[in-house]
């Protein structure tokens, strides 16, 4: 079994970096009023990852989804958003079903890199070459998103873009410490129509 399963020794609870309110910086649902819940652990490893402080499991407590579910209801977004970290690597399943429960439009970011569990409305695939997706992920995904750092990145972006569904929004995003990035994606977009790009607009306006 290649899923992370701490959890199942506490089905009621999942390790939880933090919960918060804003809006979605990224993607097809950028703007929208969104609560993150931002699972704790990784084992993916990007060296430009910008929430390396969700690595290490053991630093974060558990949370019983039953206060999860409340504290959403609460901020009361347009969608909920389940964020890492990699969240696959903890069954998703029971969070995402009493969510839906309430009412909550349940969205995913992960690299797919663990086998796919839970239900949703809306799935970010962004893979990673650190550790490559597992195969449950691709009939899910509804937009792909692919960072660039250099131009090898591009060429794994095309491959992973043949294995997802033709429908899937696919985005090329640059790498936000990597000034050359944004060339490379603007230059790619410009001469693949059937791309678009994608910036962490949070980060522009200084929020989380």
């Amino acid at each position: 079994m290649d899923n992370f399963d701490s959890n199942l020794a506490f089905l009621d609870k999942l390790p939880i970096v933090e919960t918060f309110h804003s809006v979605q910086g990224e993607g097809t649902w950028m703007g929208a009023n969104a609560f993150f819940i931002r699972l704790a652990g990784c084992d993916v490893g990007c060296s430009w990852c910008d929430t390396k402080i969700s690595w290490n499991i053991k630093r974060h407590p558990s949370i019983a989804i039953a206060d999860l579910v409340q504290q959403a209801i609460t901020a009361n977004p347009a969608i909920v958003v389940i964020t890492g970290g990699e969240p696959l690597m903890h069954n998703l399943t029971e969070l995402t079903k009493q969510l839906k429960e309430k009412g909550m439009r349940v969205h995913l970011e992960t690299s797919g890199s663990h086998s796919f569990s839970g239900h949703f409305d809306w799935v970010t695939f962004s893979p990673k070459q650190f550790k490559h997706p597992h195969n449950s992920i691709y009939g899910e995904a509804n937009e792909l998103k692919v960072v660039v750092k250099e131009h090898s990145d591009l060429a794994w972006a095309e491959a992973q873009a043949a294995k997802v569904a033709s429908t899937v929004i696919k985005y090329l995003q640059p790498e936000w410490e990597t000034p050359s990035s944004k060339h490379l994606v603007m230059q790619y977009v410009l001469e693949h129509s059937d791309w678009r790009v994608s910036l962490q607009t949070h980060k522009l306006l200084g929020v989380r």
